[in-house]
């Protein structure tokens, strides 16, 4: 269940220890001490999760919070606040901003990674390792490998994300700009046809145990995995 993830943590000791525990269980982790860093780091390149002290320089947390969940890019990314505030009041108010789990320090690493896990589990399903199983198609994120009816299925790279992603949200309708922003990442710079060329190729890949009908057109919208006859 590796996730990029952006810690935004003042206290410089405290900071290379979550980041060491991160990297240890396979996170890349993305360094910030302020809110204005932060900030920054975020026009750069989207993470998949922040990790999200209160006590900040200048600009609180909870502030930069409510930054996020109104900016378009951000909105659903999962926060998990990080604070030395244990009071009832004050874990309430850090979820009416819209952080998705609350943290008391100190913490230990295991528990953090128990959050994280159940967090990305919820909100952002197709970063975790779960194997997924839908109408006869199997999709293992560790071994990388997918089969139809137990037939093995040979799908390229960027397919196998595609796949991922629509078995992990099925029913739902995506645009070409979102499956850009979610399987390619909303800083690469390709066309929005380039969609239509993957998704042909993954239903080809589909079509060798009769799957190729899972992935849906709809007119004008997007695209859609449907799991219903």
């Amino acid at each position: 269940m590796a996730a990029t993830i952006l810690l935004v943590e003042d206290e410089s000791g405290i900071q290379e220890l979550i980041k060491l525990n991160l990297t240890q269980a396979g996170h890349a982790v993305i360094c910030a001490d302020s809110a204005e860093q932060a900030l920054m780091l975020i026009r750069q390149s989207l993470p998949d999760m922040v990790l999200l002290d209160w006590m900040l320089p200048g600009m609180s947390g909870i502030e930069l919070a409510r930054i996020f969940r109104s900016d378009a890019r951000m909105k659903n990314v999962p926060i998990i606040m990080l604070t030395a505030r244990g009071d009832e009041r004050d874990k309430v108010l850090g979820l009416e901003t819209g952080a998705d789990d609350y943290i008391t320090k100190p913490f230990s690493p295991r528990e953090l990674s128990a959050r994280i896990k159940a967090v990305l589990r919820r909100r952002a399903p197709q970063m975790t390792e779960d194997r997924i199983a839908l109408r006869g198609l199997v999709l293992d994120p560790v071994s990388h490998r997918v089969t139809g009816h137990d037939i093995a299925l040979e799908l390229g790279p960027t397919e196998f994300r595609l796949l991922h992603f629509f078995m992990t949200h099925p029913e739902r309708v995506y645009s070409r700009t979102q499956l850009l922003d979610q399987v390619w990442g909303d800083h690469v710079f390709v066309e929005e046809r380039t969609v239509d060329v993957h998704i042909r190729r993954l239903r080809l890949a589909l079509g060798a145990s009769g799957h190729e009908d899972l992935i849906a057109t709809v007119r004008g919208a997007g695209y859609r995995l449907s799991v219903h006859d």
